[in-house]
């Protein structure tokens, strides 16, 4: 008899424990790389990192930051309940020219606190409009 309470209170603490390591906020994302592929200068800047909480709390995005003044990110201030998605927008100035790969860095209640989105393509240069021969050089309008 001993010995059978003996398994079985080894059985409920092994399950406790397997428990206790899956518990808590769990971020998951359908992505973490959005490419945006070649895009036109000053074209859509926005792109979305979309998320569900896979955990059994609540999860709470403490800061997102984006590797540089260009790229800023917005994410949802209210906690992500169990079960819930949510996006991260992230914002990058399709005005600078040339290829590009940047970071947003999310800080969270997880256990492994931090998660990266990365975001990278190509904003072609504006084509250089060129004087037709023979034409004003201010258009044709009239000065003052």
């Amino acid at each position: 008899m001993k010995h059978l309470i003996s398994v079985f209170a080894l059985f409920i603490a092994a399950i406790v424990c397997v428990n206790a390591q899956t518990s808590g906020p769990a971020m998951t994302f359908e992505t973490t790389t959005i490419d945006y592929g070649k895009i036109e200068k000053g074209s859509d800047r926005v792109r979305n990192f979309k998320f569900t909480n896979t955990g059994n709390e609540p999860l709470i995005i403490k800061s997102a930051k984006g590797s540089c003044g260009c790229t800023v990110p917005t994410y949802p201030k209210e906690p992500v309940m169990p079960g819930e998605s949510a996006n991260i927008e992230v914002n990058y100035d399709t005005n600078r020219e040339g290829q590009f790969t940047k970071t947003v860095t999310l800080t969270t209640n997880e256990t492994t606190d931090t998660h990266t989105l990365t975001i990278k393509g190509e904003v072609k240069t504006a084509p250089v409009q060129e004087s037709v021969p023979g034409a004003p050089a201010n258009g044709g309008l009239p000065k003052g």
